[in-house]
């Protein structure tokens, strides 16, 4: 798995996460939610993302063309 992978991935399974929580416990959830939209967009616009950042210095390989 190259890091755009790895960060579309974490992207989803964040944002499943959020929507569960929100239907199980609280709609404030959904602020998490938002913050991953926002995140994903800016992200886009600078081609910096903290994600990629950490899954880089986890050993995740490079490949992908987004975060470079």
């Amino acid at each position: 798995m190259n890091i755009d992978r790895a960060v579309m991935a974490f992207a989803g399974v964040m944002i499943l996460v959020s929507v569960l929580l929100v239907h199980f416990h609280s709609a404030w959830w959904l602020l998490l939610t938002a913050f991953i939209g926002l995140n994903l967009l800016q992200a886009s616009v600078t081609g910096f993302c903290p994600a990629a950042f950490v899954f880089r210095k986890i050993g995740v390989r490079g490949g992908g063309c987004a975060f470079r």
